[in-house]
């Protein structure tokens, strides 16, 4: 078991914000003590609501902790009691919150910029690239379509030419994934724009791979981390990853609705921003603190990513997401990787030898916290996965396969039942 102190959202440093100057601020806290919790893998004590025998639709949307809650309602606590008397503090937070995403991926805090998700993030960046007409992005097919869409989009716009990598064989052997992308970045390719983990088979990336290309070629990488990162060991830096986008809903363990964009320093003060609000500005908020004569508006844009943080946004989301993160951090990502990887080989052998043909991965190295399962013949999916959600074993069935999603909270003793649960849907799917 590991050991938190004090969740942040309560006991915290107090320190004040260069972007907001005013006088000393007082902390505040609202409603009752916060507890110190113990966080262990194949522990689900955190998920007390949780209706499920088995949840393993993470890739799909995570259930909240009771962490997450208790982080929510503090917040509306705060500005019930006081309305913008909480401001600061919850402005704080912000700032805890973007060094403890960094942690996360080996970044610093001052590289992230808080956001809405995926989606939101890699049109930020796609739109915001110095783009010329005729440059090349690399793209994959069978891709999530939020991270295609941005993309094409940019491509109308900028007069730019996309390039698809087929990934046909990409799960027995990902070097025809690198022998297909250093072609086009031969050819002059100007970015890449890969997801960690691909959605439907749970191929693991070659990123490490992928970004001594780029940089080999001078390109650029950008990885949509969205089912990678809190499950998966991520480091920026070892990896050669420019831009970095991710939603908190899945693997983080987050509400739908908030998110981060990492960019290496050098790209994002690269970037021309065809978007900006009113905090996208350096000092935006001074006219709001400072005193008189500082309303003006000929500040320059941020040359960091931080520029994306355009305006209001959702503090809840915020709150929990550096609530839903804290078991993250103190089991670590390599450690839940480990437990998940060990309660998926049960499980794969299992349905295996009930007909169900794996599209795991062969190699461990490009295998990732997802398995799917394509259903023997004359099982359909969404009748298999409706069957199992009425036994109590919640997956999701992207594009007619059957795919599998634990987390840490999620113990091997769970397989069994997982198992009986599919052989009791099978005879019904079979009998219907």
């Amino acid at each position: 078991m590991v050991a938190v102190g004090a969740h942040p959202a309560g006991a915290t440093r107090a320190r004040s914000l260069s972007r907001f100057p005013g006088p000393e601020r007082r902390r505040l806290h609202y409603g009752p003590p916060v507890t110190v919790p113990v966080f262990a893998l194949g522990d689900r004590s955190l998920f007390p609501d949780l209706q499920a025998k088995a949840y393993l639709a993470h890739a799909a949307v995570a259930p909240v902790s009771s962490l997450v809650k208790e982080a929510v309602n503090r917040l509306l606590g705060g500005y019930a009691a006081q309305g913008n008397g909480a401001f600061f503090e919850w402005m704080d937070q912000r700032e805890r919150l973007r060094e403890k995403l960094g942690r996360l991926i080996g970044a610093r805090a001052e590289d992230i910029a808080l956001g809405s998700g995926t989606s939101r993030g890699l049109t930020d960046v796609a739109l915001s690239m110095p783009w010329r007409s005729g440059d090349k992005i690399v793209l994959f097919d069978r891709e999530f379509p939020a991270n295609v869409c941005p993309w094409q989009r940019a491509a109308e716009l900028f007069g730019l030419r996309l390039a698809f990598v087929d990934m046909s064989r990409a799960i027995t052997d990902t070097g025809t994934i690198l022998e297909q992308v250093e072609v086009e970045l031969r050819g002059g390719a100007r970015l890449v724009a890969v997801s960690a983990v691909q959605f439907q088979t749970g191929l693991f990336m070659p990123l490490e791979e992928l970004g001594k290309l780029c940089q080999r070629y001078g390109a650029e990488l950008c990885v949509d981390a969205i089912q990678a990162c809190g499950v998966l060991p991520l480091s920026v830096e070892r990896m050669g990853i420019d831009y970095l986008v991710t939603g908190g809903h899945k693997w983080l363990l987050g509400p739908e609705g908030v998110g981060f964009v990492y960019a290496r320093a050098e790209r994002a003060r690269a970037l021309l921003p065809r978007t900006s609000g009113w905090l996208s500005h350096e000092d935006g908020t001074s006219f709001l603190f400072a005193g008189k004569g500082q309303l003006r508006y000929d500040r320059p844009v941020k040359s960091s990513i931080q520029m994306l943080e355009s305006g209001s946004c959702s503090a809840m989301g915020f709150a929990a997401l550096e609530a839903a993160i804290e078991p993250l951090l103190a089991l670590t990502p390599a450690a839940i990787f480990q437990h998940v990887g060990g309660y998926l080989d049960g499980l794969e052998s299992g349905l295996v030898a009930r007909g169900f043909r794996s599209l795991r991965a062969a190699k461990e190295a490009a295998r990732s916290a997802i398995l799917t399962v394509d259903p023997p013949a004359g099982v359909g999916a969404t009748e298999l996965v409706s069957e199992l959600r009425s036994r109590g074993v919640y997956a999701s069935m992207p594009d007619g396969l059957l795919r599998l999603a634990p987390h840490f909270s999620n113990a091997a003793s769970e397989i069994e039942t997982v198992l009986g649960a599919v052989d009791e849907s099978l005879q019904v799917v079979h009998r219907g």
